[in-house]
């Protein structure tokens, strides 16, 4: 078993706003060397940063806007999310939860700021992944995983180190509880300072942290500092974070599906002819209905 060595360092890219709720520094793709295909099966990473919003009484977020051929996964960290979909979800995602949907065939979307968190104000700090699908999965039923806190895996670190949040994936003998359509790893770490702990995933894995909290230390060499995301090599298959002070980490690692990826806007599908197709369905009416 070797080492995985670190590829790619990256600093959080300059935010820009989506909607008027969510402030994001976009890493997946906009980031020279996160391009789609070397990312895949993470396709999209938006992270909205530690942000305070102040109060208010209007409705902040993003309007009804369509998904096809991918999930998304938001994970809060702060805050509170409110969502509606043209299938008939609805809900909240408060603070370590996890929206999964599963837009596939084609879905249309809203999401804002929980009333009672707009009201309030105050810090707010989620992630947004795009997951890819398979062709043969790309126009199956759309759906939804609401990962509440009741619904999270956990499992507590040797020598009082911290904890693992196992949101998809397995960890040692836990697995979590999203349902994926490929192997798909996807942990939050909370490790106490001055404690490290180990992980192993296959080599050709699509491999990569984000720090959310605090700073670590990858393979007792290199320190990474908060909101900075390592990109790891595709070889070797295990790597060994240390806690520099006490922090939460993101780790991501998935299988590669390996088809051709052809994306415009809210769309990802296999070929420009399938692309075309959605834009015909969505303009058609065949996402469905969702009131602003």
């Amino acid at each position: 078993m070797s080492v995985k060595q670190i590829e790619l360092t990256v600093a959080p890219p300059a935010p820009h706003m989506v909607g008027d709720g969510f402030r994001v520094h976009n890493f997946i793709p906009s980031v020279y060397r996160l391009e789609m295909q070397r990312m895949d099966p993470f396709i999209m990473m938006d992270y909205n940063s530690k942000f305070m919003f102040p109060p208010t009484d209007e409705r902040r977020g993003v309007g009804v806007h369509p998904h096809r051929g991918f999930e998304t996964v938001t994970i809060a960290y702060k805050g509170k999310v409110a969502h509606h979909d043209s299938a008939g979800n609805s809900g909240t995602i408060g603070e370590g939860e996890v929206q999964w949907m599963t837009a596939a065939s084609g879905i249309l979307h809203k999401e804002y700021h929980d009333e009672s968190f707009s009201r309030s104000g105050g810090l707010f700090q989620m992630v947004q992944l795009w997951i890819n699908l398979p062709s043969k999965y790309k126009m199956s039923e759309p759906k939804y995983q609401a990962i509440d806190r009741e619904k999270i895996v956990t499992c507590n670190l040797p020598n009082e180190s911290g904890h693992i949040e196992i949101i998809a994936g397995k960890y040692k003998d836990l697995k979590g509880a999203a349902e994926t359509f490929t192997p798909v790893n996807l942990f939050n770490v909370f490790l106490n300072a001055n404690k490290s702990t180990d992980f192993e995933f296959p080599s050709h894995y699509n491999t990569f942290l984000l720090v959310i909290e605090g700073s670590i230390k990858v393979n007792q060499s290199e320190t990474i500092e908060t909101n900075h995301l390592v990109l790891f090599e595709n070889k070797g298959e295990k790597f060994q974070i240390e806690a520099e002070e006490n922090s939460i980490v993101l780790v991501l690692s998935g299988e590669p599906i390996n088809e051709p990826i052809v994306a415009n806007g809210p769309f990802v599908m296999n070929t420009k002819t399938e692309l075309i197709q959605a834009f015909r369905d969505f303009h058609a009416g065949k996402f469905g209905y969702l009131a602003e």
